[in-house]
């Protein structure tokens, strides 16, 4: 009896031994590159124009904390990221959506480059076939030879 005791009595202490383990790996405390990481992908949302991970204002700070909380609660960087999505609007990302009206910020200078392609080759096509195509207007059968080569000098001279 006093045996069976002993063997519960160790796999309890086994079990419990094991659960604090797997707690502690669990809770693992986030360095500050992991934050910094998701933080670099949002903008705070009090500040203009600030990325949250060089953001000095406390409301920062307590975000910053919030991130750091979640990652220790095993939430992956996506799901961060659409909860500060839910919480203040698509504002707080550093790179916006690439779905709905936010793809036209990712498609417009694609289209733009392409334009200026096209008309880039345009204008270069122009100006080739204008110079294959230079018409050829024979002289003037009123103007006397004489009077054709004396002008023909004066431009030379003129170069």
């Amino acid at each position: 009896m006093v045996r069976k005791l002993l063997v519960i009595l160790a796999i309890a202490t086994a079990v419990l031994f094991a659960g604090i383990i797997a707690a502690k790996a669990q809770g693992k405390v986030p360095t500050d590159d992991e934050v910094n990481a998701v933080a670099k992908k949002l903008y705070c949302p009090v500040c203009p124009n600030t990325p949250l991970d060089v953001c000095e204002t406390k409301a920062c700070q307590d975000w910053r904390a919030q991130i750091r909380d979640e990652l220790s609660a095993g939430w992956s960087e996506q799901q961060i990221l659409d909860y500060f999505v839910a919480q203040y609007g698509e504002r707080v990302l550093a790179e916006p959506q690439r779905k709905g009206f936010s793809s036209l910020v990712w498609m417009l200078p694609v289209i733009a480059v392409l334009f200026g392609v096209v008309i880039v080759w345009q204008v270069l096509r122009g100006w080739q076939s204008g110079r294959s195509r230079a018409p050829v207007n024979p002289p003037d059968p009123n103007i006397s030879p004489e009077t054709l080569a004396r002008i023909e000098e004066e431009l030379k001279e003129m170069k």
